[in-house]
């Protein structure tokens, strides 16, 4: 079996559209598929995906099988989007830092 990850999990919009339809309310398969004009066997491949990349788990409740939202997966792309929220930061205040002193050369002249 193929090793996945949180980032495979959310490059796919159907996927990224599954998580946002579960956050708040879980629901089962067949009311997913409803949301979606795929086939449920497509459906249901991304719901495996996510699964398997630990962002959606199945809770059985009766004879329904209802997915639910786990978060904290997510947390490893935040994390990794902070890397280059802090990089980009620091270059930008250096370039502000730059053009202050040429608006400051520009206006002693």
């Amino acid at each position: 079996m193929m090793r996945r990850d949180v980032f495979q999990a959310i490059a796919d919009p159907t996927r990224r559209d599954i998580i946002n339809l579960i956050a708040v309310n879980p629901l089962n398969l067949n009311a997913i598929a409803d949301n979606f004009d795929v086939s449920r066997p497509a459906i249901s491949q991304h719901i495996k995906i996510l699964i398997e990349c630990g962002l959606i788990n199945i809770k059985k409740k009766g004879r329904e099988r209802y997915c639910e939202v786990q978060a904290e997966p997510l947390n490893q792309v935040s994390d990794w989007i902070a890397q280059f929220h802090k990089l980009w930061s620091e270059r930008f205040d250096r370039l502000d830092d730059i053009l202050k002193k040429m608006e400051s050369n520009t206006n002693k002249s």
